[in-house]
């Protein structure tokens, strides 16, 4: 079992339905991998799910194109001191866009949170 190690970093919002991100992530492990899932908390104030909703309000396709997304469901169980009785599970969501051949899989960690980036391959919303 992974454990991430979670700093807790303060998200920061644009609006109440998407986060601020500032950077861009150079590994493209990061939201890809169950290694390296997306880090948004949320869980110990009742906003997880909203967190994760909030990172992906954030991005766009490669070329600015609008995404759609949608949860596939939870997986991947790991430890966390954030987690319930130690531990949390993953949750996956679909990422699709016009003109991509195939959907993007995500995986996204709403007990843990870490300096928010975008992951490879995306770009944020305008």
């Amino acid at each position: 079992m992974v454990d991430y190690g979670s700093p807790m970093h303060q998200q920061k919002l644009l609006d109440e339905t998407t986060f601020v991100i500032a950077e861009v992530s150079e590994d493209k492990t990061y939201g890809y991998d169950t290694k390296n899932p997306i880090m948004v908390g949320g869980a110990d104030k009742s906003e997880g799910p909203l967190n994760e909703r909030r990172f992906l309000n954030a991005l766009a396709g490669p070329n600015g194109e609008p995404i759609s997304y949608h949860r596939l469901g939870s997986c991947c169980s790991f430890q966390s001191k954030n987690g319930m009785m130690g531990g949390g599970l993953l949750d996956k969501y679909s990422i699709t866009y016009e003109g991509l051949a195939e959907p993007i899989i995500l995986y996204i960690n709403m007990y843990d949170s870490d300096k928010l980036k975008v992951p490879v391959g995306f770009t944020l919303k305008q």
